[in-house]
């Protein structure tokens, strides 16, 4: 079968396609045949040699997809040949082909299509987790969303508005204005430099948000801090961009409160990655939720779709097509 693999750490030039053993489904698991793969920051991160050192190159890459089961492993009972699912989370998905733990394989309803199960999994489930969870949103609440159109931010909007809260969306450039408000954001702000904090002061009348949600890197942690009202809560995501270096707890202000999210967390047991994605479909299924796909690439050109992810002009999720 044909898959992209990371020869080595470094930019995109580092992931090649080439030809790998057909994987055979062990005890436990399945083979799934991919329709369509995500491409997310994580990715990039594990390109770039911060996650899976532990794991030798030449490897596969990719942790989400959806496609139709062609195998099962000893053990299996709980799905069956030619049924659908959708996974996040198991590396080698950047393949044709892929053996996966039943237990992470969902089983997708026939109201959605691969295309929209593949693009909800890794950034809907962390969309889900930033704004029930972490922080659950309640009606009248004021939340920052940075990178507000992007495939998670757009997903996170719509989770926030449908939880009663507003949404002041950052985006990158005037080209993303119209995105983000096509999520539902009550306000959108144009900011490339890290600073925003004094219009997020003015549009919430001096008082700041409840909650930010930042996976931007340290270039925006300051001012998401400014942007907080007493006894707010940050939310921060998104190692690949940096972190913001050491916090003296006695110099966070106005008695906030903060956290590194991580998506894992909101599905740390099979029951729960069913339940959480069943309610992420439902919400699709009543058209409460809508999925934006930014682009859509052969597999072979997948270190194009790295380069532009990296250049940060992309809006929406991206997939990849074995």
């Amino acid at each position: 079968m044909k898959a992209v693999v990371m020869n080595g750490t470094g930019g995109h030039d580092v992931l090649a396609f080439v030809e790998r053993p057909e994987p055979v489904a062990g005890p436990g698991q399945v083979v799934v045949d991919i329709a369509f793969a995500g491409v997310n920051f994580m990715d990039i991160g594990v390109r770039q040699g911060s996650a899976w050192t532990e794991t030798p190159n030449p490897k596969i890459i990719g942790v989400e997809g959806a496609g139709r089961i062609v195998a099962l492993g000893e053990g299996v009972d709980t799905l069956k040949v030619g049924q659908r699912v959708s996974w996040v989370y198991a590396p080698g998905s950047y393949a044709q082909r892929i053996a996966i733990p039943a237990a992470l394989a969902v089983p997708v309803p026939d109201a959605i299509d691969d295309r929209t199960a593949a693009s909800v999994m890794m950034q809907g489930l962390t969309a889900s987790h930033f704004a029930t969870d972490f922080y659950p949103v309640q009606p009248g609440d004021v939340a920052l969303v940075h990178a507000a159109a992007g495939g998670l931010g757009q997903l996170l909007t719509q989770i926030v508005k449908l939880r009663g809260g507003t949404v002041i969306g950052r985006v990158s450039s005037a080209s993303k204005v119209a995105a983000a408000r096509a999520a539902g954001a009550d306000h959108v702000m144009v900011d490339s430099e890290g600073t925003f904090a004094e219009q997020v002061l003015k549009l919430t009348g001096g008082e700041g948000v409840h909650v930010v949600f930042d996976g931007s890197g340290p270039a925006t942690f300051a001012d998401s801090l400014a942007s907080l009202r007493r006894s707010g809560t940050f939310c921060w995501y998104g190692p690949v961009l940096g972190a913001p270096g050491p916090i003296d707890i006695v110099s966070l202000p106005r008695s906030i409160k903060i956290g590194y999210a991580v998506f894992y967390d909101h599905i740390p047991t099979p029951e729960l990655l069913r339940a959480r994605t069943a309610r992420l479909f439902d919400w699709i299924a009543q058209g409460r939720l809508k999925i934006g796909i930014g682009g859509t690439y052969p597999l072979a050109e997948a270190a194009q779709a790295h380069a532009d992810m990296e250049s940060r002009k992309t809006t929406g999720k991206l997939l990849l097509v074995p």
